[in-house]
């Protein structure tokens, strides 16, 4: 007879020790850290107009803008003349597609200097680079 109370209380002990095991708890710490931008991005024509510090540009996409840490305004190009970035098009209304090589340059648009990948990247966003390498 010892040896069913036993067994019971074994059975009785994983029973609770499972069921124990199957609750889980949720701690909500808050709102959760922004996303690290994406480093990575598709090359495929999508403008969007984004901003960041008052200052609009236009981006080939939003994946770009994002990248530089603007926020996306609306969907296609800026329509008060803002500059590109990324490659999207340029000041003179004309689009400008730029190659992807990594030859960074330095360049200053009302007085903000900023680097870019390459030197066609500067003057679609309607920089002036002033110098090879970053800034």
């Amino acid at each position: 007879m010892r040896l069913v109370a036993v067994s019971r209380q074994g059975v009785v002990v994983f029973m609770l020790s499972a069921l124990l095991a199957a609750c889980t708890v949720v701690v909500d710490d808050g709102p959760r850290p922004p996303r690290p931008h994406p480093q990575l991005c598709t090359m495929q024509y999508q403008p969007v107009c984004a901003r960041r510090d008052g200052d609009r540009q236009t981006f080939a996409n939003a994946c770009l803008a994002e990248r530089e840490g603007y926020r996306i305004v609306r969907d296609g190009p800026c329509r008060d003349g803002g500059g590109s970035g990324g490659g999207g098009g340029g000041g003179g209304g004309e689009q400008a597609f730029c190659t992807r090589e990594y030859a960074p340059v330095c360049a200053r648009r009302h007085g903000q200097v900023r680097t870019f990948p390459n030197a066609c990247e500067a003057r679609a966003a309607d920089y002036r680079i002033v110098g090879d390498g970053p800034c």
